[in-house]
C-alpha cells in the first residue's frame, strides 16, 4: 500500500541517518537533513509504482506525475516490471545523481540547486499524498512540496549531498516491501527466470510461493497486499518513523533530548527493578 511504502521509507532513512538512542546512525546528517530526508525518502519508496497510471505518484502532482507514469511504464514493461527490479533501483539512483548537480548562477544567490529543488519537489508530493497529508486539489500539493523544498534551499542548500543516497534508499525499501507480499518483484529484470513446469503443474511447496509463474521472487511473510499482517508491521514502522522526525525536530529546536532519554531510562530502569525486587 502507498502509503505503508511511505512510512517504510521515512523509517529506514531515521534509522540510517539519525544519530539518535533509537537509531543506528550510519549515514548521519544534520537534524534538517533527517527531517527533510524522511519526507524526500518516503517519497522515494514510492517511486517503484511510477509504473502504475492509477497508482499514488500518477495522482500526487497533476499533471506532471500523470505524464511521468505513463512515461516509466512504456519504458519499464508495465506495472511490477523494470522499477521493482535491482536496475530499476540503480536507474533511480542515478537519474538522481544526475539531476543532482544541475545548477544556476544567479547574481543575487549564487549558484542554485535547481536539479535537487525539481527532485525534492516531486518526492515530497508523493509522500505527502500517500500520506494522506494532501487532498486531490492540484494547487495544493504544488504549495505544500514546493514550500518544503524551498526551505532546505533557502537554509540548508548544503544538505542535498545525501539526494542520491537517499532516492536508492527509498526504492530499495519499496522492493523489500513488495518482496515479502504474495506477488514478488522481478529482481532480475529485464531478465525472468520462469519456474519450473512441475512447480506451477503441481504446485509444489514451498517453490511455488517463492518462484511465481511469472518469474517473480517472493516470501510472502506479509500475504496479500493490505492485509492484516501488513498492518500489523507496519503500525509500529511508522510509529517509529514519527517519533525519529519528532526527535530530530526537537533537537533541531534546542531541546536537550539527550538529557530527557537519559532521565526517560533510568526512570524505566528503576521501575523495572522495584518491580522485580533488584
Amino acid at each position: 500500500m502507498g502509503g505503508h511504502h511511505a512510512a517504510s521509507g521515512a523509517a529506514a532513512w531515521v534509522a540510517v541517518t539519525a544519530t539518535t538512542p533509537i537509531a543506528f546512525g550510519w549515514y548521519p546528517v544534520s537534524d534538517i537533513g533527517v527531517i527533510t530526508g524522511a519526507l524526500v525518502c518516503a517519497g522515494a519508496a514510492l517511486l517503484p509504482d511510477a509504473d502504475h497510471h492509477a497508482g499514488t505518484i500518477a495522482r500526487s502532482l497533476p499533471p506532471v506525475s500523470q505524464g511521468v507514469a505513463r512515461a516509466i511504464a512504456a519504458v519499464s514493461g508495465g506495472h511490477r516490471g523494470g522499477t521493482h527490479s535491482l536496475l530499476g533501483v540503480a536507474a533511480f539512483t542515478a537519474i538522481a545523481w544526475a539531476v543532482g548537480h544541475l545548477t544556476l548562477r544567479t547574481e543575487a544567490f549564487g549558484d542554485v540547486l535547481v536539479g535537487p529543488g525539481i527532485v525534492a519537489v516531486l518526492l515530497i508530493a508523493f509522500a505527502l499524498r500517500a500520506l494522506r497529508l494532501t487532498g486531490e486539489g492540484r494547487w495544493w500539493a504544488w504549495l505544500a512540496s514546493g514550500s518544503l523544498a524551498a526551505l532546505v534551499a533557502a537554509y540548508a542548500p548544503e544538505e542535498w549531498f545525501w539526494l542520491p543516497f537517499c532516492v536508492g534508499l527509498g526504492c530499495l525499501v519499496h522492493l523489500i516491501g513488495d518482496l515479502l507480499t504474495t506477488r514478488g518483484v522481478p529482481l532480475l529484470w529485464p531478465i525472468r527466470f520462469r519456474s519450473p513446469r512441475w512447480v506451477r503443474r503441481h504446485r509444489a511447496l514451498p517453490f511455488d510461493d517463492v518462484w511465481r509463474a511469472g518469474g517473480n521472487i517472493a516470501l510472502p511473510l506479509l500475504g496479500d497486499a493490505g492485509s492484516w499482517r501488513e498492518w500489523l508491521v507496519m503500525t509500529p514502522v511508522s510509529v517509529y518513523a514519527v517519533l525519529g522526525v519528532g526527535w530530530a525536530t526537537l533537537d533541531l529546536a534546542g531541546v536537550d533530548t539527550a538529557s530527557a532519554w537519559d532521565a526517560a531510562a533510568s526512570w524505566v530502569t528503576t521501575t523495572a527493578g522495584g518491580l522485580l525486587g533488584v
